[in-house]
């Protein structure tokens, strides 16, 4: 069984910062392509950024281009979401996801348990 364990959520001002993380076994991060996507209240779940898990090319979604970073450490087995300028609008769970496709946006094979993240304005 694939576990995800996602933290980092949390309340935070417009304008600042967050960063999750999500940890898993070395096995799934060392053959899966890992994701966030979020889902808001009343919204369906959307897709947020990318790492692939060779090479660790990234994409993101238009809405957090040059705000968000995803990143990971292979020692660490965790991939990361540094958020930047939030904005009220970025408010949603964030689930990290676990892919072996190469789709875009990646399906998602294992998820997390989800991490609320709420920006006040």
């Amino acid at each position: 069984q694939v576990q995800l364990v996602e933290s980092g959520g949390g309340l935070v001002q417009a304008g600042g910062s967050l960063r999750l993380s999500c940890t898993t076994s070395d096995r799934t991060f060392s053959s899966y392509s890992m994701a966030w996507f979020r889902q808001a209240p009343g919204r369906e779940r959307e897709f947020v950024a990318v790492i692939a898990w060779r090479g660790g090319a990234t994409s993101y979604a238009d809405s957090v281009k040059g705000r968000f970073a995803i990143s990971k450490d292979n020692a660490k087995h965790t991939v990361y979401l540094q958020m930047n300028s939030l904005k009220p609008e970025d408010t949603a769970v964030y689930y990290c996801g676990a892919s072996q496709t190469t789709l875009l946006p990646p399906v998602i094979d294992y998820w997390g348990q989800g991490t609320q993240v709420t920006v006040s304005s």
